[in-house]
């Protein structure tokens, strides 16, 4: 075992008054590899905010402007964390939901084949794979 020492000991983290965590079993579980950045920037907001039983509510715009994106990335990463069963949402309250319950899904087996569309409608964050085509043909016009 690695003894671990830190180093700055002068910079050493606290529990502070108004405490908040972020469950182990998001990494351990792999809730974290199905979300997107939005979405784990969304969830790590929510945690740092709300109360001992993870109820928050902030307003979209307050959020939108706290973490720099625009309604519709807002309502995307909301519903993937509501999908996953970590969140809960009824306007305007937050809550953090306990990972207590059973696992998410897991990802498909490398053995599964995922169409192209699907690949790239991930990276690009939902987007229908018709725009992301489109996309791509206006770009390969001007070069």
């Amino acid at each position: 075992m690695v003894s671990k020492f830190p180093i700055l000991p002068q910079r050493v983290r606290r529990v502070p008054r108004q405490f908040s965590w972020i469950d182990q079993r998001l990494v351990r579980e792999q809730y974290i590899d199905r979300l997107s950045h939005r979405a784990a920037a969304l969830y790590l907001f929510l945690v740092t905010v709300g109360d001992a039983k993870g109820m928050s509510y902030y307003a979209d715009t307050s959020i939108i402007n706290r973490l720099s994106m625009n309604q519709t990335a807002l309502d995307q990463a909301r519903e993937e964390l509501v999908q996953l069963g970590l969140i809960a949402w009824k306007k305007p309250l937050y809550q953090v939901l306990s990972l207590d319950h059973t696992p998410p899904p897991q990802r498909p087996a490398m053995s599964e084949a995922i169409s192209l569309g699907e690949i790239l409608k991930k990276a690009m964050g939902g987007m229908p794979i018709t725009i992301i085509f489109g996309l791509f043909n206006i770009i390969h016009k001007f070069k």
